[in-house]
């Protein structure tokens, strides 16, 4: 689908100091929270992740409080606000969300079958996902608010455009989707795409290459991720490794079944609103775009609250299924063959790649497309060189029950669920082709 050729149109470059401030303030706040690793007491982590520990040691009851409400809040939400008879879809995870409850609360009062209270069953999953990620969320979101409201989305979103359509076939506007996926959740790229999708701005194929290839988790669940991997001391080159790999893939997958095949209408047969290209001074329209966001957002106060609120909401939906899912996908990978046969659809390739373990890798592989996190669970004691691989394959692979498939369903975006699942094999399987080299030339 080709877009209109004609340049965006540059204005003056005098803009208001305080707009230029909050770009370079906010920004740079962000980016260090972030993306840049500092050791305390002995151990170099980033300082959102240190922050993190510090609240999840210091205040341990007050936390362990604040877990359970939030799990409460969730499972019984989707039945207040009679969101659960949407589809069939969110039935079922409104069902697993009360499971997650119940779950909790055996756990809190000590109660149930001894197998729930095994150190790498409930315990485990407690104690290394669900309360990592309940605080991560809501902590993450205020500073995500410093990295994606004062322009600095919108600048990389421009100087991104040339990149788009030759390598993902989207266009430059979609570059937005893939940073605030990536900085912020798969959520919220998913909102902003399926939004734009009905605007007519996107074809049905590009709203599926960019849910399916950029709707990828956010860095703060990429902190657990690698907190449960060991690979915080490595994080950099697990941050950038797997950013790069991820857009790799989705540059693959473009290019072949089912994306490939998908239709070019717009939403609803409408004629569509194809953006115009930046032709010509690119780095001034990219800093045009960043001050005029910088201008008109809200104030650093109300911008922190509705971030922080949005990040409350998100805990609340993901921290019941995450609970409930998880413990199942334990408890198939404990008690039953489900993922070791799921697994030999991946053996062949890491044993060819020679990924240490690699019946374990492949296993733990299968395991993402119930929930992100079970793969770094499953595999946390294995090889570094493994374990680096598993790290990025749960990023990468981008599509899970628990969370991205229901979100993707529940847009207007034209895809099934068979389409999912293949698009997640071949994922998986590229992921495990791309990052093995990598991970034994870096580690």
């Amino acid at each position: 689908m080709s877009e209109v050729q004609k340049q965006v149109p540059v204005t003056g470059t005098n803009h208001p100091k305080q707009a230029v401030m909050k770009f370079f303030g906010y920004s740079l706040i962000g980016i260090f929270m972030f993306f840049l690793p500092i050791s305390i007491n002995g151990s170099s982590s980033i300082p959102l992740d240190h922050l993190v520990t510090f609240l999840r040691n210091g205040f341990p009851t007050v936390v362990s409080v604040y877990i359970f409400v939030i799990i409460a809040f969730g499972a019984i939400q989707p039945f207040v606000n009679r969101s659960w008879k949407k589809s069939t879809v969110t039935k079922v995870l409104s069902f697993f969300k009360v499971i997650g409850l119940i779950v909790a609360f055996m756990l809190y009062l000590d109660i149930g079958p001894n197998w729930l209270f095994s150190p790498d069953m409930g315990p485990f999953l407690m104690e290394s996902l669900v309360t990592p990620v309940g605080v991560l969320v809501p902590i993450g979101a205020i500073f995500l608010a410093l990295l994606v409201s004062y322009g600095l989305l919108e600048s990389v979103g421009v100087l991104l455009q040339p990149m788009m359509r030759p390598i993902w076939k989207t266009p430059g506007r979609s570059a937005i989707d893939a940073v605030a996926s990536f900085v912020g959740s798969y959520s919220l790229g998913l909102l902003i795409t399926n939004r734009v999708f009905k605007e007519g701005k996107y074809t049905e194929k590009e709203a599926a290459i960019i849910a399916t290839g950029f709707s990828t988790v956010s860095v703060t669940f990429m902190v657990v991720v690698a907190n449960t991997l060991g690979l915080m001391e490595k994080w950099n080159t697990y941050f950038w490794v797997t950013l790069v790999v991820t857009f790799l893939i989705t540059a693959i997958t473009v290019r072949i079944w089912p994306l490939n095949k998908m239709s070019e209408r717009f939403y609803a047969d409408q004629k569509g609103d194809p953006e115009a290209k930046v032709e010509r001074e690119r780095f001034k329209v990219a800093w045009q775009q960043a001050m005029k966001v910088a201008e008109h957002a809200p104030s650093i106060y109300k911008n922190i609250w509705l971030n922080l609120k949005d990040g409350l909401m998100m805990t609340m939906s993901i921290l019941p299924s995450i609970l409930s899912v998880g413990l199942l996908g334990l408890v198939l990978a404990e008690f039953t063959f489900t993922f070791d046969i799921l697994g030999y659809i991946f053996y062949p390739f890491t044993w060819i790649m020679q990924v240490p373990e690699p019946l374990m890798a492949a296993k733990a592989a299968a395991m993402e497309i119930a929930e992100m996190f079970l793969p770094a669970l499953y595999a946390a004691e294995g090889p570094l060189v493994m374990k680096f691989v598993i790290g990025t394959l749960s990023v990468s692979a981008i599509l899970f029950f628990s969370a991205t498939i229901p979100v993707i369903l529940s847009t207007e975006i034209p895809i099934s669920i068979p389409k999912l699942l293949v698009i997640w094999i071949e994922r998986t399987i590229l992921t495990i082709i791309i990052v093995t080299p990598i991970a034994y030339v870096l580690l």
